[in-house]
Parts: C-alpha cells; sequence; structure tokens
C-alpha cells in the first residue's frame, strides 16, 4: 500500500502505516528505499558507477598532490603564524583524502560487485561504518574551515593581543579537537540518537530522513551545526578581508602590503565558497525534509523516489567538496598568484601598520614573531 500511494502522488501526511513487513525492517538499516526501484534504475546515469569512481580517483589523486606540496612548503617556512595555518590546512587535506579513501573503499566494489546488504551485513555493521564516516568526514571539512577563518581574524584584528602566534603543537591539538568532536557526533546513532540506513540506490549508508523523533533531532543537529559553521566562516573571513581591503587602499599600502595574510585570505574564501555552493543545498534539503514530514510523525517507513534521488545528487555535490578543496591550496599559493599578478612582491609586515610603536617594542616584534 505505500508503494501504491507513492505511485499516486500522495503526499507524506496521505500515506497509509507499512505493513508488518516493512515495519519490522524499520529497525534496522535496510528497507528505507524501494530496492525494486533500484534496480530497475541501475543503468542511468545518475547511478552510474563510473561517477563513484572517477570522483574518488580524482579526488584521491588532488590531494594526494595537495598534501606533498604543502609538506614541502612546510619545511622552507620559518614564519609561525604561516606554518600554523599549513597545519590547519594538512588537516583538512588529510580529513578529504581519508574520507574519500574510506567511502571509496566500500561503495566503489558495490557499483561493480553489486553484493546484497542484507546477506554481506546482516548486523548493519558495515552501514553503521559508512554512515559514521559519511557524517564524520562530512562535518570536520565545515568545523575546520570555521576554525582556520576564526584563527585568521583573530591573527589579522587583534595582532598584538597573543604574545606569539599559535604554535604547531597547539594548532594540531585544535585540529584533534575538530576530529574529535566530529567523531562523537558521528557515533550519536550508533548510541541511540538517530540512526543509518541504506541509500538509494543501495551503494551507500547516511543519517535517515524519517519522521522518527531520534531521526528528526539527529538530522536538525547535523544540519544546522553545518549551517553554523558555514555562516562563522563567512562572519569571520568578511571582517578579515574588509580589514586587509582598508590596508591595501591606505595612502602608505605600498609599504603595508602584507602579502602572506593575503595568500592565506585568498584561500580561505575559496574554502569558504567552495563549502557555501557544495554543502549548502544538502543541509538545506535536510531540514525542509524532515520538518515537512513532522505531521506524519512514525506512518512512514519509505523515502519516496525521488527524495531518494535528491538525496544522491546533493551527495554528488558534496563530493566536489572534497575534490576542489586541495586544488584550492595549489593554485593559490603566492608562488603561483605572483606569476599571474608580477606585481605582488614581498613587503613589510604587519608592523608597518602601527608606525607610532616605541622603538624598543618594535625590535622585539620581528616578522617572525607576528605574522608574517
Amino acid at each position: 500500500m505505500p508503494e501504491a500511494a507513492r505511485r499516486s502522488g500522495m503526499g507524506w501526511g496521505d500515506m497509509e502505516p507499512p505493513n508488518s513487513s516493512a515495519a519490522g525492517q524499520s529497525d534496522t538499516c535496510f528497507g528505507v528505499f524501494n530496492a525494486s526501484d533500484s534496480r530497475t534504475s541501475a543503468q542511468t546515469s545518475i547511478t552510474s558507477p563510473w561517477f563513484s569512481t572517477a570522483f574518488g580517483l580524482i579526488g584521491l589523486c588532488s590531494n594526494l598532490f595537495a598534501l606533498c606540496v604543502l609538506l614541502s612548503s612546510s619545511r622552507k617556512l620559518s614564519s609561525q603564524a604561516r606554518s600554523s595555518f599549513l597545519v590547519f590546512l594538512c588537516g583538512l587535506v588529510v580529513t578529504d583524502f581519508m574520507g574519500l579513501l574510506v567511502t571509496a573503499s566500500v561503495i566503489i566494489p558495490y557499483h561493480f560487485i553489486k553484493f546484497a546488504w542484507a546477506e554481506v551485513d546482516p548486523g548493519c555493521h558495515l552501514c553503521n561504518f559508512l554512515g559514521f564516516s559519511m557524517v564524520f568526514f562530512g562535518q570536520c571539512p565545515l568545523l575546520l574551515g570555521a576554525t582556520m577563518a576564526g584563527e585568521r581574524f583573530f591573527g589579522i584584528n587583534h595582532p598584538f593581543s597573543r604574545s606569539t602566534s599559535i604554535s604547531k603543537r597547539r594548532a594540531w591539538s585544535i585540529v584533534g579537537l575538530v576530529w574529535g568532536f566530529s567523531c562523537l557526533l558521528g557515533l550519536l546513532p550508533v548510541l541511540g540518537l538517530g540512526r543509518y540506513t541504506l541509500q538509494y540506490p543501495g551503494s551507500w549508508c547516511f543519517l535517515t530522513l524519517l519522521p522518527d523523533t531520534g531521526n528528526v533531532i539527529f538530522c536538525l543537529l547535523f544540519a544546522l551545526l553545518g549551517i553554523f559553521s558555514v555562516l562563522l566562516s563567512f562572519i569571520f573571513n568578511t571582517v578579515s578581508v574588509v580589514t586587509l581591503c582598508r590596508v591595501y587602499h591606505d595612502r602608505e599600502s605600498v609599504q603595508r602590503r602584507r602579502d602572506s595574510e593575503v595568500e592565506m585570505m585568498v584561500q580561505l574564501v575559496g574554502i569558504m565558497i567552495i563549502a557555501t555552493i557544495c554543502w549548502m543545498p544538502l543541509l538545506i534539503f535536510i531540514i525542509q525534509t524532515v520538518l515537512q514530514q513532522l505531521p506524519a510523525s512514525g506512518r512512514i517507513q519509505m523515502l519516496p523516489t525521488e527524495t531518494q534521488k535528491m538525496l544522491l545528487i546533493y551527495i554528488r555535490m558534496v563530493t566536489w567538496n572534497q575534490i576542489l578543496d586541495p586544488w584550492v591550496y595549489i593554485l593559490f599559493r603566492r608562488a603561483v598568484l605572483q606569476r599571474i599578478y608580477p606585481s605582488l612582491r614581498p613587503r613589510p609586515s604587519i608592523i608597518s601598520l602601527y608606525p607610532m610603536l616605541n622603538p624598543s617594542l618594535r625590535r622585539k616584534l620581528t616578522t617572525d614573531s607576528v605574522l608574517q
């Protein structure tokens, strides 16, 4: 009956209670999408195995290349501020690389082998692991982007509020805290808040967009936290960019250019724009879907086909975030920008912004102890 209702165009609240077999599946990670629809559309472009294969290989190669460039650059730096920023970038690249590696190692084999999840994973352990990976490696880049934006905000707008820049060890500690928080978030369904379920076309697992109290809370928590991270990044980066623009357009801008800060901000803005374009459609879609289902609380055991397909499309968009992130650093480094815009040359540090500082303090504030 639910399938007939779906085909006749009935809304969320019009669907009748599922039969006993569907209800029995509601407590497992299977039965949220129609497997027969998946098999009949297996040859369509949206479910083509070459999407996952191509995205996975391109993303892995891009992140591996960016990681090599990052490691090479970090050995040549003496600036502590720049070094800490590279630590955050390294954490972002490692997160994207591992996210693609872990998820692709399950998704790509499925597309070519077409194994039966209920037989291979009757206890839903693999599905829970894949769902956890999707949430963990999805939320980490957003939180790291907000963390990097906050660090640059305080570094640019309050350069003398800290005696020294963030050390590499402290920067790695912050990255570890972000990983730990994202891990805790991803474990919530395993601990009882919401659940991970198999998603269309049967190759991946993710949070469940069904009108159950636990599912709704977890979906809203995941989506709102992601939106908050993007908005926080936007606020911090906007203020930082305005500060740098004010410095550049000052009458003494030739002496006050801070190329290193500009380079970092260009990279941060690029990361923020990519995250916004790739993630916001999915996060908004999750909120809209779970809130629209609330009037039909408890009566829906299967997502409509169109909802399943839209979720897959938005996940494809999110994958591009992991692919494009490393290229922001690769393409928007100062060495590359100087070839495009030759007038970018090293200039005096931020100390030139404060000509009234007494000589003794200026001697203490070297290029490496403040912000290069």
